[in-house]
């Protein structure tokens, strides 16, 4: 399956049922804390990318947005004008090329197929992408891994996405949300790690 032909499909059809219209609750509380404006934030598989206008509309101009498909770029360019164009790519994660101080992550570990080679090189490439003590941050949905090959977002739990991440990052926390919207309560784990 050709991944960007797949996802921008998702975008014609309009079967978008993961974006929310605004920013998650959780990671805007996080952007909230935050004080250095010169930060060199990443937010892959971004999608609409609500948290990267509230970051632009909070002052943060290092913000790099990396979506497979064209679609939802264009749509935040037209939302955003001023929003600089080279900060917009288009590519795949897999194959990106960087350095950024903070990595947001908005479930997009449960948007590629759970192969334990995909999750795998999903954890060694945010551990390339981050500076020395660089973190990363984000959501990460904590619903049954299922057989089912369309069943976007896949599960997964907080044991196993440790697993994963525990060779590359240290931990300063990861817990069940307790300010996720209504539709995602008790279905999303929140986590901060620290680029070993």
């Amino acid at each position: 399956m050709n991944t960007e032909n797949y996802w921008t499909n998702r975008y014609k059809e309009k079967r978008t049922g993961w974006d929310i219209g605004q920013p998650s609750t959780p990671l805007k509380e996080y952007i909230d804390q935050l004080i250095d404006k010169d930060l060199q934030i990443l937010i892959p598989g971004a999608g609409n990318a609500y948290e990267a206008e509230y970051l632009w509309n909070k002052g943060f101009k290092n913000i790099y947005i990396l979506d497979i498909s064209n679609i939802p770029l264009e749509t935040f360019k037209k939302r955003n004008p001023s929003f600089p164009s080279h900060q917009l790519i288009c590519d795949d994660f897999f194959k990106h090329k960087g350095q950024y101080d903070l990595i947001l992550e908005q479930t997009f570990f449960c948007s590629f197929p759970p192969s334990i080679e995909n999750r795998t090189h999903y954890a060694l490439q945010m551990h390339n992408l981050l500076t020395d003590n660089g973190k990363l941050v984000g959501l990460w949905f904590d619903i049954p891994l299922t057989d089912i090959t369309e069943n976007r977002p896949f599960g997964g739990d907080k044991m196993e996405y440790v697993g994963y991440l525990s060779p590359y990052f240290n931990i300063k926390s990861f817990n069940l949300c307790y300010n996720s919207i209504p539709e995602r309560k008790d279905e999303e784990l929140f986590g901060l790690f620290i680029k070993k």
